[in-house]
């Protein structure tokens, strides 16, 4: 599988404030960024995958979503975030 536990905990211990933080926003918008590049590629080669496309947009709401909030509670949180992802070209 192409998300594992070990990655997960990869991707917490460095976008959350530890290994273990599963609920904060930089850390779901990083796990969402990371399976919405996975999809990406998916999407790429398996262009009439509806049900995927479908997935990724609803990912890409997630995520705006919790951009969206994070916007509104701590802007240099949020900068923090777009910068280190590189969401914002």
């Amino acid at each position: 599988m192409y998300l594992d536990s070990s990655k997960k905990t990869e991707l917490f211990g460095q976008y959350g404030k530890s290994a273990t933080d599963t609920g904060s926003a930089e850390s779901q918008i990083a796990l969402f960024t990371f399976r919405i590049k996975h999809l990406t590629e998916h999407l790429k080669a398996n262009h009439k995958d509806y049900k995927t496309a479908r997935s990724l947009t609803k990912l890409v709401g997630k995520r705006r979503s919790l951009l969206d909030y994070l916007y509104d509670r701590d802007i240099n949180r949020y900068r923090a975030i777009v910068k280190a992802l590189g969401l914002r070209k």
